[in-house]
């Protein structure tokens, strides 16, 4: 029996940002859940949830939310024999990587694992920048884990086993590539337990909007697309494989008795792919008459979206969809392999409206060839998804994450060079702080258009529906949100008060 930690890093976030998502580590939990089913001592050191009010500033408009590195140090016991750090984000590798120089030099005797989707899309980048890592986990981790486990417990070598990254002195082994898990169905629910999760559910924490106390689920793993602008491919592959339906209710029942949830965020790629699937699993729900509601915060397709899914969507107790179209320029979404037709996720977006469900919109601006007239395309495409009845949007700048083919890209043209800046700057939320990558706008360029299509957005959307002024005054006031906008305009609101408060107390 090995003895293993698995570490998830406080979060980082900007100074700027008025809405944070702290959510519970789903990922640590599936693989700690994988390693005591095959009879390994784990433990989880989850930074976050054992403290998501502590704040620590870091420098440069950068914050951690959660415990301090020195207060995770002393959670480890000195028996360890394996320790798991989680690197799902590349804007973590800014903080995850002194973590984990500060725990190996204690710990220098133990075995140093990484995974993540951080990891898998930079593997050798990361064991270069941080010396104490012995390998990482490629993609998927339940089985990899186990079987390094396994060899620990045994004193066997790590070279046979599949979906790693092996360092050997100066020299990184790629080990063969590991099949996905073929059947999720089969995978070990979340080790709950070993997580600080009725902090998470208390406060109500999660990537959606919150609804209560929200649990936060997978239906389903992989994407079936490639857009250029995402390292999820090298993560999970782009086949799409989902959950069956009785059991993925089952386990919302299971939860619902047990931690007396109100809400479930599904954090899947792209959760709904076929129709079949999306109407067989709202009918399951409807059957049992679960009071919950559910969301979709990641981003779904909405080709499979139409006026015969949408009552049933509403009916089961989906209250909140992102759609995802990125660009209103045709140009664009050909470039970056975005295959959408925005006509169709427009009829999809009214549909939606009609059977009352919330739609947010995600925009991005400021890809590398992109040109005015392609985000002029996106604010006229913005103003008819407003007036078509979308309650929210999120509008953000190209970012080059590892993994990414635009990403690739632009490091074999010599426009990225891993300092300590660049990681940074992947951290920023607020916009004033990104870096353009674009040949035809600068920074000060983007954060213009930023504002402008946040402001014509907003500006359509309480034109044309005056109604929701009313409702959003009421949802303020009542602290009952319905989109991450609102969420973002309480926090706005409630900074504003307390610097009028501080102002009143020093006069």
């Amino acid at each position: 029996m090995a003895k293993v930690v698995l570490v998830r890093p406080p979060s980082i976030i900007s100074a700027g940002s008025y809405i944070g998502s702290l959510t519970p580590p789903i990922g640590v939990a599936y693989i700690a859940a994988a390693l005591r089913n095959n009879n390994h001592k784990v433990s989880i050191v989850d930074s976050v949830g054992l403290d998501p009010e502590k704040s620590t500033y870091l420098g440069n408009k950068l914050i951690l939310r959660g415990i301090t590195f020195e207060e995770v140090l002393k959670l480890i016991p000195e028996d360890t024999d394996l320790i798991g750090f989680s690197g799902m984000f590349s804007s973590e590798w800014t903080s995850l990587r002194p973590l984990v120089n500060m725990i190996g030099n204690k710990f220098s005797d133990k075995f140093f694992v990484g995974g993540g989707e951080h990891f898998t899309a930079a593997p050798e980048l990361s064991l270069e920048q941080c010396k104490n890592l012995d390998a990482i986990c490629l993609g998927e981790g339940e089985e990899t884990l186990v079987e390094i486990a396994n060899a620990i417990d045994s004193r066997s070598s790590w070279s046979n086993i599949d979906g790693l990254v092996i360092r050997n002195k100066n020299k990184f082994i790629k080990t063969n590539n590991r099949k996905r898990i073929t059947n999720i169905d089969d995978i070990i629910k979340p080790a709950w337990d070993l997580v600080p999760l009725n902090t998470y559910l208390d406060l109500g924490l999660s990537y959606g909007v919150n609804r209560g106390r929200s649990m936060p689920m997978i239906a389903s793993r992989g994407c079936p697309f490639q857009c250029t602008f995402c390292s999820s491919p090298f993560m999970w592959g782009t086949r799409w494989v989902a959950r069956d339906t009785k059991l993925l209710a089952d386990e919302i029942e299971e939860y619902i008795e047990k931690y007396n949830i109100t809400n479930v965020d599904f954090y899947d790629l792209t959760a709904i792919v076929k129709k079949s699937w999306i109407i067989e699993f709202c009918n399951e729900l409807i059957s049992r008459n679960l009071n919950i509601s559910w969301q979709l915060p990641s981003g779904t397709r909405s080709e499979a979206i139409d006026d015969d899914v949408t009552p049933l969507l509403y009916k089961s107790g989906c209250r909140n969809m992102n759609y995802a179209p990125e660009s209103g320029s045709e140009r664009m979404l050909v470039s970056i392999k975005k295959k959408v037709k925005l006509y169709k996720m427009l009829q999809s977006l009214k549909s939606a409206v009609k059977s009352k469900i919330n739609v947010k919109i995600n925009i991005i601006i400021g890809f590398p060839n992109e040109t005015h007239k392609d985000i002029w395309m996106t604010l006229l495409y913005l103003i008819k998804f407003s007036m078509a009845g979308a309650h929210d949007v999120s509008v953000g700048v190209f970012a080059p994450y590892p993994g990414s083919e635009l990403y690739n890209d632009l490091v074999n043209k010599g426009k990225i060079d891993h300092s300590e800046e660049y990681w940074q700057k992947l951290a920023y939320v607020d916009i004033s702080e990104t870096k353009s990558y674009c040949d035809n706008m600068s920074s000060k360029t983007l954060l213009f258009y930023n504002w402008l299509a946040i402001s014509v957005f907003y500006f359509s959307n309480y034109l044309f529906r005056p109604v929701r002024v009313i409702n959003t005054i009421k949802n303020l006031l009542t602290n009952k949100h319905e989109s991450r906008g609102e969420m973002a305009l309480a926090q706005i609101l409630k900074r504003l008060n307390f610097l009028f408060g501080l102002k009143k107390k020093t006069n």
